[in-house]
């Protein structure tokens, strides 16, 4: 399958497996690279020292392309690049802050870069910053999201009319009809991230994993919109920052409840009750726990069915 998305990242299938915080380590990235997808180290999650090492284990555990994932704003954030440098690492993709900002170094050094939006306006500012590609990330998706709330179906063709930029689409996507349909509506790839939190290649504490797999429409709600918008699964600190929310609290107050380590404690702890559980809208899909390479296959099975019967669909109409 070969798409602008194959060609920039060298993979053979247009499939991204996003750099999620506490789940995706180097036996999760290097899984998906070796499976024909682009797998991402999340550095979100890592310390310096724990990112360097997950760089080096990806370095011996796959010959394929793989990247790492870079929330701009994250502490500590110029220590993790000096590794990306020194470590020689090839595709980068950038989140949570000014593309401006590193993009230029990364491209001196023969890095692909790649920015995730969730809107027109920094759409723009990416393509003028100099990236390769963009990453539109709809309403759907877990983690930290867009203030606009707007969804994938509505994101990707808003951004694939302002620019020709290779286009990966992110947020609600799980399984190769949802692939396709981000396929129709001008995107080049996909980046999935909630399917491959729930895989067993996945660094997230078990019982999160089976929280995910449990989940039913609805289970999700966009919380702490004031401080900075994320998706998690209904929980006791869920329902409390919801509570608080609705009584007008400041964003001081919110800050306060979420204190520090909230994500480590859900998602890579398995506490299930007072942890943040980031996920996407798409985990009500998701009803097992499978490993990376059997996941990435069953996306691109469906794919091709799901094609095979719009193109019948066409033939009958004709």
């Amino acid at each position: 399958m070969q798409t602008r998305i194959t060609d920039l990242f060298g993979i053979r299938y247009p499939i991204v497996q996003a750099g999620m915080i506490w789940c995706s380590g180097w036996k999760l990235a290097s899984a998906v690279s070796n499976a024909g997808g682009l797998g991402l180290l999340g550095a979100g999650s890592m310390r310096p020292a724990v990112f360097a090492e997950h760089v080096q284990k990806m370095q011996k555990a796959t010959d394929k392309p793989w990247g790492v994932n870079l929330p701009l704003l994250y502490p500590q954030m110029d220590e993790i690049i000096d590794i990306v440098l020194r470590e020689k690492v090839k595709i980068v993709f950038t989140s949570a802050g000014n593309p401006k900002t590193y993009t230029g170094r990364f491209k001196e050094a023969g890095i692909t870069v790649a920015h995730v939006i969730a809107n027109t306006k920094f759409a723009a500012k990416a393509e003028q910053a100099g990236v390769d590609a963009l990453v539109a990330e709809g309403f759907e998706a877990g983690g930290h999201n867009g203030i606009e709330e707007t969804t994938t179906m509505t994101l990707i063709p808003l951004i694939r009319r302002l620019t020709q930029l290779p286009l990966i689409a992110a947020g609600g996507i799980g399984t190769g009809s949802q692939m396709l349909a981000a396929m129709a509506l001008g995107a080049d790839g996909v980046q999935v991230g909630s399917r491959f939190a729930a895989s067993s290649e996945s660094s997230a504490h078990e019982v999160f994993k089976q929280k995910i797999v449990e989940a039913t429409d609805g289970a999700t709600r966009l919380s702490l919109k004031s401080v900075v918008p994320v998706r998690l699964i209904r929980n006791k600190f869920q329902q409390a920052t919801e509570a608080l929310e609705a009584r007008g609290a400041t964003p001081d107050e919110l800050r306060e409840l979420l204190g520090r380590g909230r994500a480590r404690l859900g998602m890579f702890e398995g506490d299930a009750d007072e942890g943040e559980l980031e996920i996407g809208q798409v985990s009500a899909l998701i009803d097992s726990i499978l490993p990376a390479a059997e996941i990435l296959q069953k996306m691109l099975e469906e794919y091709e069915q799901t094609r095979s019967k719009l193109c019948a669909l066409g033939n009958l109409q004709t």
